[in-house]
């Protein structure tokens, strides 16, 4: 599959739970931080808009883990953007470890914006990605 935006990683020990595989909770961590920097990438600061009291926020996250990271794996985050209605928009995200380019995980993160009086809200940064 084709990505817009590719990041890797590393999993740090701390990253694991007792059984020694990469915490669930912590997937969300990666797919969050690949969001932010695919932002960046397209000239979006995510600190600069919440600074406007523009908030991107998560509506819905569909995740689905198919085989864990453990300790030291190299891995790389696959990020497709889409518009799914004229407020929202999808992050496709999907993990990949890099020595075998194995799937590892499959993810849906559906998002919006709202405004500093919490009302849905597209800035126009975002919209034009989409144009």
């Amino acid at each position: 599959m084709d990505y817009q935006y590719k990041l890797d990683f590393k999993v740090r020990d701390y990253e694991c739970d007792l059984q020694g595989v990469v915490n669930n909770s912590v997937y969300q961590n990666y797919l969050e931080h690949t969001r932010h920097e695919f932002l960046l990438s397209v000239g979006i600061d995510f600190a600069e808009l919440t600074r406007q009291k523009i908030n991107l926020v998560v509506v819905r996250a569909e995740i689905d883990y198919k085989i864990p990271l453990t300790s030291g794996d190299n891995f790389w985050v696959g990020l497709n953007l889409e518009r799914s209605s004229k407020l929202r928009f999808d992050f496709l995200q999907d993990i990949y470890r890099t020595a075998d380019e194995k799937l590892m995980l499959k993810a849906k993160i559906t998002g919006t914006g709202v405004n500093e009086r919490g009302r849905p809200f597209l800035p126009e940064s975002l919209d034009s990605i989409f144009s």
